[in-house]
């Protein structure tokens, strides 16, 4: 059973959100966090936790904060 589903799908959507608004695709993304692209489309749709690890990674790839990624409260 996941915990908290709703806090996954409110990140995912914080993240695929994150990466229209920059103009790039789950390849692009995935290319400059140094993930594959499988990673981010599970994230984006909740089928995959993040470890902070990779919400690092995405951070900097999206050229924010790990507070500003994980700032899902008004998703």
């Amino acid at each position: 059973m996941k915990k908290h589903p709703e806090t996954l799908k409110k990140f995912g959507l914080k993240l695929k959100i994150e990466r229209i608004k920059r103009g790039l695709s789950q390849e692009q993304l995935a290319d400059l966090a140094g993930l594959d692209t499988t990673s981010i489309s599970l994230l984006e749709t909740a089928k995959q936790n993040a470890g902070l690890s990779t919400i690092k990674s995405l951070a900097d790839a999206l050229g924010m904060s790990m507070s500003e990624l994980l700032d899902i409260e008004n998703i």
